[in-house]
């Protein structure tokens, strides 16, 4: 059923408005119509309001994501309404108001929308309209800017009261078209869902000018003295260099998934003198600091400082932030506040090379920044025309520690086995690293598809969710300096590495008088040194970053098996098995567990047997290739063939959480091959 006109035209305006950052963040605001619907219990006309509900993002705006509600029954709440000091009740009593069933939950703004004597209302949180709000003499600055056309309404906790006080401004300023929020952002409203977005336009394109007119050129003060920028590859190996360090600062508390930017936004902030005196002052918008807490940590040495000068004052300031965000809680937390919820920074700052944010996946992670870099902007606005001047640290805690911002919290589903770990998997590109790639995905990782074949990593990364999911870097096994580049991206894009996943391989099936040393060195090359170098590097990212970590071995049943005409390929998983055990004895201390899988008869989806072994081995078996599936599968004791499906199973279970004590394992994936059980 298509939506009602008025819902669509407002799903049209939402998706507007929110496609432009200028206008409002991700997730941030929420848009609302009002018209004409039908009780189907009665048959009677009743006026109805369409808007945005809790969680929603405006550009992606779906009918799911708008809660309907009866204005009748929303304006009534007036009557029963207990006061400032109980308004959170309120929010379970438009439960009451609901029109229908479906639909998003009502949000916290809803009184905003429903109460305003307005048939479209658009709240948004624009840069340019919180730099007002967010200024010492925001009142003054807006009056200037808009005349009698924008009403200043001081800084007030979005709920009741302030869809009330809104209301009377309506009320009591016909020719306003809209508000300024103090410390908050903007308000619009209008006959016609037109007329609604061009004031909410006029709003926000007017601040931008009023600022750009008004403001000085510099607004952060002059560059720093040896603060400039890093040229770009140098800041970037700069930055993956730091990234492991960076993410074990901000998962003291829980694992992070990090994200990094060198945006010009944020190289030209940490170069200027006031950056100091400005981070320290932290967000504003309740929007920004319930995404990046109520200040970050700015690293302050420049970028020319020694990397384990770097590192080990990364560590002196994220103990003195503990401290000093500890204290903040106690300064504020009440009898009945909800516990801590940790002490880590979500956003880092590196002067000279840029900004680390955290979150529980990359998405919460990267929006983290995006709001960092909306706030950068704020202070920028307001510095320019006045100072800036956000709300007090008491009405932050009351935000951040609010009991239906812990009742949200409290509402989002349990994480997936693998949320916030990041997983690298080479040889991904086909068969059975694709396999394990979609697998660790599906269980919430983030992955890096690293393959000889760029294509197919590329390929492989859009197909599993894109750059907040997976990640493709092309990648020789071979080369010590594409390895080392595989793990700097992946440290650029998550943060760093947990879990490594040795699959890459090739195989090459001779007599042994007709292998040639090239034959055996290709393969050993791949798959023994191959396996040696990704791993030196997978524990040299984990040992920094102290968060353990899991390292796996795509190895073989040939491992162990001695079978005919195939000397090279299985002394090479001979290697790389006595490597799981090596390296399981030496890593343990570092809480990184090391393990091993053996598949064996692996033909369909494996990118090996179609490259040529499979042919091979088909002609050493004396069997058509296209049956050597099933021969492999009746040679076993359970008679079923194995898929690149069922290695991947065994990748999850070695290191989704319910084997945590156990490491040195070899698991065979063989459908069962009495030859090759291990001794």
């Amino acid at each position: 059923m298509a939506p009602h006109p008025e819902a669509a035209a407002l799903l049209a305006r939402s998706h507007r408005l929110g496609a432009d950052p200028r206008n409002t963040n991700y997730a941030g605001g929420n848009t609302s119509a009002k018209g004409a619907g039908t009780d189907p219990a009665t048959g009677d006309d009743v006026e109805l309001m369409w808007v945005k509900g809790s969680g929603g993002d405006l550009g992606t705006l779906t009918e799911a994501g708008l809660a309907a509600l009866r204005i009748d029954r929303l304006r009534g709440l007036e009557a029963v309404y207990p006061g400032v000091e109980r308004e959170d009740e309120m929010v379970a009593a438009f439960d009451y108001c609901l029109h229908g069933k479906g639909g998003a939950a009502p949000s916290i703004d809803t009184a905003m929308h429903g109460l305003v004597d307005a048939a479209h209302v658009d709240h948004l949180h624009p840069d340019s309209g919180i730099a007002l709000a967010c200024a010492a003499d925001g009142e003054k600055l807006t009056a200037e800017c808009f005349g009698d056309t924008v009403v200043w309404v001081p800084w007030r906790r979005p709920g009741f009261q302030l869809g009330l006080d809104i209301a009377a401004v309506k009320r009591d300023n016909p020719r306003a078209i809209g508000c300024v929020l103090g410390g908050h952002g903007i308000t619009a409203w209008g006959d016609t869902s037109e007329e609604c977005e061009r004031n909410s336009l006029h709003i926000i394109r007017t601040a931008e000018a009023f600022l750009v007119e008004r403001g000085r050129a510099e607004p952060f003060g002059p560059v720093l003295d040896g603060y400039a920028a890093l040229p770009e590859a140098e800041r970037r190996e700069r930055a993956a260099a730091l990234a492991p360090h960076v993410r074990a600062v901000a998962s003291q508390d829980r694992p992070q998934v990090g994200h990094f930017t060198d945006s010009d936004v944020v190289l030209d902030f940490t170069a200027r003198a006031e950056h100091p005196r400005l981070a320290a002052l932290g967000t504003s918008c309740p929007d920004h600091f319930l995404r990046t807490k109520v200040r970050p940590l700015v690293l302050d040495l420049p970028p020319s400082a020694p990397l384990d000068e770097v590192i080990a004052r990364l560590k002196e300031l994220h103990t003195a932030y503990r401290e000093e965000y500890a204290a903040y809680y106690a300064r504020h937390a009440l009898p009945d506040s909800p516990a801590m919820r940790g002490a880590d920074p979500a956003i880092v700052l590196v002067p000279g090379v840029g900004m680390f944010s955290f979150g529980k996946d990359k998405q919460t992670a990267r929006v983290a920044g995006e709001f960092y870099v909306n706030a950068i902007n704020v202070m920028r606005g307001a510095e320019a025309v006045s100072r800036y001047a956000p709300i007090e640290e008491s009405e932050k805690f009351r935000i951040e520690y609010w009991a239906l911002e812990e009742a949200k919290l409290q509402r989002m589903p349990k994480p997936k086995p693998l949320a916030t770990r990041v997983a690298l998997v080479t040889g991904a590109g086909s068969g059975i690293g694709k396999a394990i790639a979609r697998r660790l995905v599906d269980e919430g990782a983030c992955v890096v598809i690293a393959d000889l074949d760029a294509d197919n990593a590329a390929a492989v990364a859009a197909e599993l969710g894109g750059a907040d999911k997976a990640v493709a870097v092309p990648v020789d096994v071979t080369s010590e300096e594409q390895i080392a580049g595989a793990f700097a991206a992946a440290a650029l894009a998550f943060g760093g590495v947990d879990l490594v996943v040795n699959n890459a391989g090739i195989s090459i099936s001779k007599p042994l008088l007709e292998t040639s040393a090239r034959d055996w060195d290709l393969q050993h090359d791949i798959m023994a040194r191959g396996s040696f170098l990704v791993s030196r590097e997978a524990a040299r990212v984990m040992i920094a970053q102290g968060l353990g970590g899991d390292i796996v071995y795509i190895a073989s049943k040939n491992a162990v098996f001695a079978g005919p005409n195939n000397i090279a390929y299985s002394a090479t998983k001979a290697d790389q098995a006595h490597q799981v055990r090596l390296l399981a004895a030496e890593l343990g201390e570092h809480g990184i567990r090391v393990n091993g899988v053996n598949p064996d008869g692996v033909v369909r989806g494996s990118g090996i047997f179609a490259g040529g072994w499979g042919a091979k081995r088909a002609a050493v078996y004396g069997v058509p290739e296209e049956k050597l599936g099933e021969f492999y599968a009746q040679r076993t004791i359970l008679k079923r063939e194995v898929l690149p499906e069922h290695v991947a199973n065994a990748v999850f279970a070695l290191t989704g959480g319910d084997l945590t004590h156990t490491t040195g394992l070899h698991v065979p994936v063989d459908a069962g091959v009495a030859a090759a059980f291990l001794r």
